[in-house]
C-alpha cells in the first residue's frame, strides 16, 4: 500500500519524534509530511534523510523560531496537504496532524499523544501560564483556542481507527471526540540504559524546566529537608526562579549530555517526578537503570510505574497532591521501604522499540484485514450474504 505519514511540525528531537523515528522503520518507504520542517544536520538521521512535504507555513516570516505563533493557521494549512494518491495514511498527532482530509477508500489511523492540550481541559492552566487570563489579548486568545476545538472535534471524523499513547490519553480522547481508541505505549529505548544496583545517597529529578514540570516544587520540597540530597539537570525558562529557591543540599547541573543524564540516573536513589504527564518517558528511563520513581500519582504514571502496596515487584511511590509537602511525606515513606533494582529494569523492558514496532504493525495488519473482510462482504450478492 501506498503510504504517507504525516507529524505536527519537525523542529526537535523529542518523545513523539521518536515515535516517528519507529514509524518510519516500520513503513521505510512512506513519504513523510509536516505543517513545518526546521530539523538541523545533527537531528535528521531518524527521518532517514527524507523529504518532507511541508504546508504554507514553512515560508511565513519568523516561522522557525515562531512555528507555534501560527496555531490559529494550521488547521487550514494541514487541510492543503494533498494526500489523496494514498491508501494508508497514519498521522502522529499532538495538535493538527490528525486533521488531513482523506477520502471514502483512503484509510486514516491516527497516533495521538493528546488532543491538542491547550484547547481542550489545559486550557485554563496555558492562559494562566502565558499571562492570558484577563484582557483583550485573553479574549482573542480564547476565541480563537475555541475556533480550533470546533475544528478539532470536527476532524476526528475523519480518522477510521484512533491509537492512544496511554489509557489516561484514551480518557481524553473519549472526552474530546467520543470516539474510542487502542492504547499502544510509545518506544523507550531501555537498551541505552543499564542496570546499576549500587545506589548513592542523593535524589535526582530532569526534565525540561517549564510551569507544568513541576521542578520548582520539587526543589521546594528539598528546602525542608536539608539532610536530603538533590540533583537537578535541566535547563528552560523557569532555571531563573528554580535557582532562587535551590538550598545548600540542592545542586544544579543545568542541560547535560546524555551520558551525564544516564550517569546520574544510575547511581540516584531516586527518580522525583511531579508532572502530570500524558506517558512520561523519564520515569522508564530510570527504571530501567534499576533506579525507583517517586511519582505524581495521575495521568501516565500510574500506567508506567508500579506502586508499592498496589502491585507485586513495586518499582516505585506515588504522592497525589501536587505540592511540596506531599513530596516530603513520599520521601520519608521511601526510605522506610525497599525496592529491587531488578524489578525496576525488569518492568521498563516492557516499553521497548521492539514492543512498541510489534504492537504497532500488528495493529495496522488487523485493521487492514478488517476492512479487506468488510470490502469482500460487501461485493458478495445479497442472497448469498444472507446465508452466511
Amino acid at each position: 500500500m501506498k503510504t504517507a505519514i504525516i507529524h505536527d511540525w519537525l523542529v526537535v528531537y523529542n518523545g513523539a519524534e521518536k515515535v516517528l523515528e519507529e514509524l518510519l522503520n516500520i513503513f521505510p518507504e512512506a513519504d513523510l509530511f509536516s505543517t513545518v520542517e526546521f530539523l538541523n544536520d545533527r537531528d535528521r538521521h531518524f527521518i532517514q534523510n527524507k523529504e518532507v512535504k511541508t504546508t504554507f507555513i514553512q515560508k511565513l516570516p519568523f516561522s522557525k523560531g515562531k512555528y507555534r505563533a501560527y496555531l490559529p493557521l494550521m488547521p487550514l494549512a494541514i487541510e492543503q496537504l494533498d494526500l489523496s494518491s494514498y491508501d494508508l495514511i497514519i498521522s502522529s498527532s499532538h495538535a493538527v496532524a490528525k486533521g488531513i482530509i482523506t477520502g471514502p477508500d483512503q484509510i486514516h489511523i491516527s497516533y495521538v499523544y493528546s488532543p491538542i492540550r491547550y484547547a481542550w481541559d489545559l486550557q485554563h492552566q496555558y492562559l494562566k501560564e502565558s499571562g492570558l487570563e484577563r484582557g483583550v489579548k485573553s479574549w482573542i486568545t480564547r476565541y480563537l483556542l475555541h475556533k480550533v476545538r470546533n475544528w478539532d472535534y470536527r476532524t476526528a471524523n475523519g480518522v477510521d481507527f484512533f491509537m492512544s499513547v496511554s489509557d489516561f490519553i484514551g480518557r481524553r480522547i473519549w472526552k474530546a471526540y467520543r470516539r474510542e481508541s487502542h492504547t499502544i505505549y510509545p518506544p523507550v529505548d531501555v537498551s541505552a540504559f543499564m542496570l546499576h544496583e549500587q545506589k548513592e545517597d542523593f535524589y535526582l529529578t530532569a526534565s525540561r524546566m517549564v510551569p507544568y514540570k513541576k521542578m520548582d516544587m520539587i526543589v521546594d520540597a528539598f528546602s525542608y529537608m536539608p539532610d536530603k540530597k538533590l540533583i537537578v539537570i535541566g535547563d528552560g525558562p523557569d532555571m531563573k526562579k528554580i535557582k532562587a529557591k535551590a538550598g545548600s543540599n540542592v545542586t544544579i547541573l543545568g542541560y547535560q549530555s546524555f551520558g551525564v543524564l544516564r550517569n546520574h540516573m544510575q547511581r540516584a536513589k531516586a527518580f522525583i517526578f511531579a508532572a502530570e504527564e500524558d506517558f512520561g518517558i523519564t520515569p522508564l528511563e530510570a527504571q530501567a537503570c534499576g533506579t525507583p520513581v517517586i511519582a505524581y500519582g495521575k495521568g501516565g504514571s500510574l500506567e508506567t510505574v508500579r506502586g508499592f502496596n498496589e502491585r507485586s515487584n513495586p518499582t516505585g511511590l506515588f504522592f497525589y497532591e501536587q505540592s511540596a509537602e506531599a513530596i516530603k511525606r513520599a520521601i520519608k515513606q521511601f526510605e522506610d521501604l525497599s525496592f529491587n533494582p531488578r524489578d525496576c529494569r525488569e518492568h521498563s523492558l516492557l516499553f521497548s522499540k521492539e514492543r512498541f514496532r510489534r504492537e504497532f504493525k500488528q495493529f495496522i495488519d488487523e485493521k487492514l484485514w478488517e476492512i479487506s473482510i468488510k470490502k469482500n462482504m460487501n461485493n458478495v450478492p445479497l442472497e448469498v450474504t444472507k446465508q452466511v
